[in-house]
Formats: structure tokens, C-alpha cells, sequence
């Protein structure tokens, strides 16, 4: 159970948790998710300090999402076990202790222990979706998801361009300091602001692990949602995969142009709160067919922006892509949260290890697209992805009106 202080009235326990609060917990959600990122345009300085050759440089940021994608599973689904509160500062003091490996070490296997860290603790920042879940009313339930989800994308989108900068001034070590410090400030905060919150006991966590295939077999909604957000989860990595390679190939962009560009394309975490209004207005399944439409037309258009080198166009395209699957996310996470609070923790954790492995495939896929047919390949298949995601779609509105 929820444990803070009775509000002072029945509209106050309406309106849910305060905007300090929420906030907080966004910003400790996209700085967590944002350590899975750091490391990524910064391979090649990293890799010869730590005695990694070429062709093992890339395997620096796999550990990491490897790492990120066993948390998802195992940790986050402690959330329906251990006190929220105390679970979501021990991972951010994992984190940090992770992160002030990677940045003192001198070695590959000293680095990769790290890695795995950082990226097993960080996925805490999917303990704190459910907790907002658990704090917020039905009727702002959508909304207060957006804000915390606006932040990890938000996260996701600023980390390489924040990695380049800091290190570029102060060296890579530099980037993994401020992140450690950054952890330690938010869990100072959480400490002070952040309710309490134990689950209902009874369950042990060898139980808590072997219930999840259940709750993927009963639960409908868990299972469509998971299928849509892999696959658009899967098209936003491969987009952010092969558009480096594009931006600098035809547009002759430098790190520092291709850094700007993802600033720009940040801009899709805005679309957050405006998904989480409509799902709170029980628009989610107009929202989600319009999110998928206009992602895959965006793939499609988005050789024509390339040919032409139609740079604005592009970034626009971009923003629509980041938008789509940014509000897809927050309707998914809205309607799988309808759901028993008791639930809810592993429930998140089934739906984010599917879209994980989603963003997963899409990345190895956005390279094989891009050396195989460059842009055009790429797009073509972002636009195949946004397809079969429509169809999946079709199928399920089917499924639900011969169950009406």
C-alpha cells in the first residue's frame, strides 16, 4: 500500500501526486535510461584506453543493453514485491557505483563488468512508470504517464549529443563522473519526496518470476501491446542506427551536425502528454492507428527527403517518427496499467522486455538496410514495419468485436 501523508481533501487526493513530484520522477526516469546511451558516439575514443581493438569496439555499448534487458525482466518485476521506494534507490545507487567504474578503469573486463551494471540498475527508471500508475487517478493516469515517458524519451534523445559535448571539452571519463553525480542528486531528492509504496505481501520473488508467463497468456491487452511497441520501438532504433551513416554520407554532416540533428529530433518527446490526454479521453485506439499510419508513411517519405536532400523536410519526417512511437508507448502503458495494482510491476516488465527485444532487432536491422540498399532500404523498411503493425492492429480490433 501507498504510505504518505492524507491529503487535506478529497480534491486533493483527486488530483494526485504534485507537479514537484512528477517531475522529479521524470527526470530520474530519462537520466536512468539515458546511461544506456552515453557510450555510444564515443566508442572510438573509449575502446583504445581500455585495450579493445575495432572490431570488438561496439560490444562497449552491447554489454550495456544486455545488461538494461536482464533488468527489465528480473528487477523491474521486483516491483510488485519490494517497497518502490526503497527498490528505486538502490538502483540508483548501482547506477552510480557502475558509472564511477566505467569512468576510473583501466582495462576492457574491469569496463564491462561496469557496463553490465549501469545497464541492470538503470532499468529502475521502469520501476518508476507502475509508481505513477499507482499515485495518479484514473482520470490523469495518461496524462502523468506521458510526462514520465516525455522524459525518457527525452533522455534517449539527449544523451549521445550531452556524451559528444562533455567529452569533447573534458574527456569521455568526464561523461560517466556527471552521470554518477547526477544519480546521486536524484536519489537525494527521491529520498525527500517520494511516497512510499509496499506492494501486498504474500508472494515470494522464485513466484513473482514463474506467474509471468501467465499474465502474458491471460492478459490480451498486454500481449497486442507488446506486439505494436516492438514493432515501432524496433523502427525507431533502426532509424537512429543507419541515420548517422546517412547524415554523414549525404549530407556531409559532422558528429557535431549529426549531434544537432538528434537534438532536433527530440522534439517527439512533446507528443508524450498529448498521447496520455487522449488515452484519458478514450481516444487510445484512434491514437494508436493514427501513431502507426504516420510513422510508416514517414519511413516512406523520408527517401524522397534524403534524395533530395531536403534537410528540413527531413527533420520534420523525423520528429513525426519520434512522435509516433513515443505516443504509442504512452497509450500502451496507460491501457496495460488498467490492470490490479498487485500486478502492475511485472505486467511493465513483460510489456518492456518485449519492446526491448523489439529495439534490439531493430538495430542490428537499421545496419544490414543501410549496408545492404542504403537510405532507400531503410526506409522502405520502416514503412514494411509500420504494415504489419497496422495489420496486427486490424487483427485485434477484429479479435475485440467478435468478443463484443
Amino acid at each position: 500500500m501507498l504510505e504518505r501523508t492524507p491529503p487535506a481533501s478529497a480534491q486533493e487526493a483527486e488530483q494526485g501526486p504534485s507537479r514537484a513530484l512528477v517531475t522529479t520522477l521524470a527526470v530520474a526516469a530519462g537520466a536512468l535510461v539515458a546511461n544506456l546511451y552515453y557510450a555510444q558516439p564515443l566508442v572510438a575514443s573509449i575502446a583504445p584506453e581500455i585495450g579493445v581493438g575495432p572490431d570488438l569496439a561496439g560490444s562497449l555499448v552491447s554489454v550495456t543493453q544486455i545488461g538494461y534487458g536482464l533488468g527489465l525482466f528480473l528487477l523491474v518485476s521486483l516491483a510488485d514485491l519490494v517497497e518502490n521506494r526503497t527498490l528505486v534507490l538502490t538502483t540508483l545507487g548501482f547506477t552510480a557505483l557502475g558509472l564511477i567504474g566505467a569512468a576510473t578503469v583501466t582495462s576492457a573486463a574491469p569496463f564491462f563488468a561496469a557496463s553490465l551494471l549501469i545497464g541492470i540498475a538503470s532499468s529502475g527508471a521502469q520501476v518508476l512508470v507502475p509508481f505513477v500508475a499507482h499515485l495518479a487517478p484514473e482520470q490523469r493516469r495518461g496524462r502523468l504517464i506521458g510526462n514520465v515517458m516525455a522524459a525518457v524519451l527525452t533522455g534517449i534523445m539527449l544523451a549521445r549529443p550531452a556524451s559528444l559535448f562533455i567529452a569533447a571539452n573534458f574527456g569521455w571519463r568526464a561523461v560517466f563522473f556527471a552521470s554518477a553525480a547526477l544519480m546521486v542528486v536524484i536519489g537525494v531528492l527521491l529520498a525527500k519526496m517520494m511516497p512510499r509504496y509496499q506492494p501486498r505481501a504474500g508472494m515470494h520473488y522464485g513466484r513473482i518470476l514463474a506467474s509471468m508467463p501467465a499474465l502474458l497468456r491471460d492478459i490480451p491487452v498486454l500481449r497486442w501491446r507488446a506486439a505494436y511497441q516492438a514493432l515501432l520501438f524496433g523502427a525507431f532504433n533502426m532509424f537512429w542506427t543507419a541515420a548517422p551513416l546517412m547524415l554523414a554520407e549525404r549530407f556531409g554532416m559532422s558528429g557535431e551536425g549529426i549531434a544537432l540533428f538528434a537534438l532536433a529530433g527530440a522534439g517527439g518527446a512533446l507528443a508524450a502528454p498529448l498521447a496520455g490526454r487522449l488515452a484519458d479521453h478514450g481516444l487510445a485506439q484512434a491514437a494508436t492507428a493514427g501513431a502507426i499510419i504516420a510513422m510508416g508513411l514517414s519511413f516512406f517519405a523520408s527517401e524522397w527527403a534524403v534524395v533530395a536532400l531536403a534537410l528540413i523536410a527531413l527533420v520534420v519526417l523525423t520528429l513525426i517518427i519520434d512522435a509516433a512511437v513515443q505516443t504509442n508507448q504512452v497509450i500502451s502503458q496507460r491501457l496495460i496499467f488498467s490492470v490490479p495494482a498487485e500486478i502492475r510491476g511485472r505486467v511493465n516488465a513483460l510489456y518492456m522486455t518485449f519492446t526491448f527485444a523489439g529495439g534490439a532487432a531493430g538495430s542490428v536491422l537499421g545496419t544490414l538496410t543501410y549496408h545492404a540498399g542504403g537510405w532507400t532500404m531503410t526506409a522502405l523498411a520502416g514503412a514494411g514495419i509500420g504494415l504489419v503493425a497496422i495489420v496486427v492492429f486490424v487483427l485485434e480490433r477484429w479479435n475485440a468485436a467478435k468478443r463484443a
